[in-house]
């Protein structure tokens, strides 16, 4: 009888895999893992430009950007005593950045402009470093 020739992998051979496949998840994994969170800042700055054009049609039609007091839900319904809002001037049904907090609305704006709009950044506190930092709109 001749015996059969026995195939498979020597424990050489897995070590070696399981070591490559340890190496190009370091190598790869970190490069991954933020970018969560660098989509939900270009999308946070992406979603201010728009609310920055909705207030400035409000300013075209009403003839002044909403008051602090009225802030952003100026776009989505009439404050009360502007006769000729003609909104609403949003699609969205609320006003929220990516992280699910209220964006700030404050006017006028710093340094003479005539608004400010601010997402708190991931962290959703003032302050803060890259993906935390405070994205601002004037």
């Amino acid at each position: 009888m001749k015996k059969r020739a026995q195939t498979g992998f020597t424990l050489l051979e897995i070590m070696a895999v399981i070591i490559i496949i340890g190496i190009l998840g370091a190598v790869i994994l970190p490069n991954v893992m933020g970018t969560g969170e660098k989509a939900k800042v270009s999308a946070a700055r992406t979603d201010m430009a728009q609310i920055s054009a909705e207030l400035d049609l409000f300013k075209l039609e009403i003839g002044r950007h909403p008051t602090s007091q009225e802030g952003l839900d100026a776009l989505l319904k009439n404050p009360g005593g502007i006769a000729n809002w003609n909104g609403p001037y949003t699609k969205k049904k609320e006003m929220k950045d990516p992280w699910l907090t209220d964006y700030k609305y404050t006017t006028p704006g710093a340094n003479g402009q005539p608004f400010e709009l601010k997402s708190l950044g991931a962290d959703r506190q003032e302050g803060g470093e890259g993906v935390n930092a405070d994205i601002i709109k004037n």
